[in-house]
């Protein structure tokens, strides 16, 4: 789906929905006076009587509006418009999207703010748009004859008057594309496994990196031995499905700039295996590989936005099944580092994947580090299903990802990385456990982990509440939602600075 931007008045904007922003000020702006004098003063009318409040998310439909061009009209509520932020423009936009693509061949515009807004740019408010848009009309239900959203046909971004139209074009262009990336980390989440398994992503991301012209190579099992990721081929063990890891390289930043890789899980079914899961707790973990789904969705913008930076992504990819070959409890496993690690619950083999990987870029060459990963139930219980946790090892580093979460509006709360933790981790019979006691779960997970990336500056994402919803509300549809997509590409973006 294209989207364009017009600077048409908006009662002359041609669409079948045109989406309006209202702030709960009650003095109307100079395009929202022609607009209501185009509506016979309805506007005005709904303002008095209270039926348009302006409440943040707050929508009033009309379907039936002579005097302008487009065939229906949504206002949604904004808010504060001095207080409204990007996190909060981000749900707006995404409320208004899903409310009027329930119908197929729809076109859609959408009022950028005339309002004064304090936090956030118009720039800002139409790259959010732009992603909104898209993201907004794509429903989980790949697989219902009677959907529940559907593409627009086509869709506008209409510019108050007097604005530089050009810069907020770029910014639309870029909006349209992180939309898409974010749309196809959902796509492969929100597919089953019987469809998504290592080697149906690794065949997928090779498609794709030829699309956007990311360098793919795909390590089988044969290399991963040659590569002693044993920790990471002890998951894969009990399932008929071979791992994959998969490298994206988009090398665009000079041979002297420096590497950022981003690290994701991919465990593509996770039946908890001989710790088996019980069955509601199993239900979604199709949702298991959403790190590595992430890193390709964000590898793709990267490259289609053609940044001038160095960035490899690492899709770790396994089955995590039941079978004669499975891995045990009580085994000792060898990293790739030469870590030895001792199985306490095989349910807990995120983790073992990704030491393996985050070691592999390590010594591949990366100058900063971000993993992503369903990690824990724990930091869902710390956080909620909203919040990504943070843990570092190097508080700069960890800065830097934190504040790109912000620019992006996305949600994130930095946790504590203490020593004692680690001591919670201590084997008598290897040199770690692959899990501590109950309390502080996520925070071991974590410390695990730091003991693969040697001395290199990197921060582990837990993106296991806000990946996958439970449930629609109105600004987000249930299922995969693509979290941190926008907070990586706006962390390769910052590498320019």
């Amino acid at each position: 789906m294209e989207v364009k931007v017009t600077d048409t008045l908006w009662h002359e904007v041609e669409a079948d929905w045109l989406v309006v922003g209202v702030t709960e000020s009650s003095e109307l702006t100079a395009a929202q006076t022609a607009l209501d004098a185009a509506l016979g003063g309805q506007f005005a009318r709904l303002r008095e009587s209270g039926d348009l409040s302006g409440k943040q998310e707050e929508t009033l439909a009309i379907h039936d509006v002579p005097g302008i061009a487009a065939q229906r009209l949504l206002f949604i509520g904004l808010g504060d418009g001095a207080n409204l932020t990007l996190a909060a423009y981000n749900k707006v936009m995404m409320t208004a999207a899903r409310k009027v693509s329930g119908k197929q061949d729809r076109s859609i515009a959408v009022v950028l703010p005339d309002a004064e807004l304090d936090d956030i740019s118009l720039v800002q408010c139409a790259e959010t748009l732009a992603a909104a848009i898209p993201v907004g009309s794509a429903g989980q239900d790949l697989y219902r004859a009677e959907r529940d959203h559907f593409e627009f046909s086509s869709a506008q971004i209409v510019v108050p008057p007097e604005q530089n139209t050009a810069e907020i074009a770029d910014a639309v262009q870029k909006g349209a594309i992180l939309g898409e990336a974010i749309n196809l980390t959902r796509e492969l989440v929100n597919r089953p496994a019987e469809e998504v398994f290592p080697e149906s992503i690794a065949e997928r991301a090779g498609q794709i990196a030829n699309d956007v012209g990311l360098q793919c190579e795909v390590l089988d099992e044969d290399q991963l031995r040659d590569e002693n990721m044993g920790s990471l081929l002890a998951v894969a063990r009990g399932s008929d499905r071979p791992p994959r890891v998969v490298v994206l390289k988009h090398q665009q930043g000079g041979n002297d700039a420096p590497t950022l890789a981003l690290v994701g899980k991919g465990v593509t079914f996770d039946s908890g295996g001989l710790s088996l899961k019980p069955n509601d707790s199993m239900l979604t973990m199709k949702c298991d590989m959403a790190g590595a789904a992430t890193v390709l969705g964000a590898m793709t913008a990267i490259a289609r936005l053609q940044l001038p930076v160095n960035v490899v992504g690492y899709l770790g990819l396994v089955e995590n099944m039941i079978s004669g070959r499975s891995y045990k409890l009580g085994d000792v496993l060898t990293a790739r580092n030469g870590t030895t690690i001792e199985v306490h619950n095989t349910d807990a083999e995120g983790r073992l994947v990704l030491a393996d990987v985050l070691s592999l870029a390590v010594d591949r060459g990366a100058d900063k580090l971000v993993d992503l990963a369903t990690l824990t139930g724990a930091c869902v219980v710390a956080l909620g299903e909203e919040i990504t946790g943070a843990f570092s090892n190097d508080e700069d580093w960890c800065d830097s990802v934190v504040n790109a979460a912000r620019n992006a509006g996305e949600l994130i709360w930095q946790m504590p990385m203490d020593d004692h933790f680690a001591e919670l981790l201590k084997s008598d019979v290897a040199d770690v456990k692959n899990v501590g006691p109950r309390w502080g779960g996520a925070i071991t997970a974590a410390k695990f982990l730091e003991k693969f990336v040697s001395e290199t500056p990197w921060v582990h994402l837990d993106i296991a509440g806000p990946s996958f919803a439970s449930s629609n509300k109105p600004h987000r549809e249930g299922g995969a939602t693509g979290c941190m997509v926008r907070t990586l590409i706006e962390l390769a973006s910052a590498q320019l600075t």
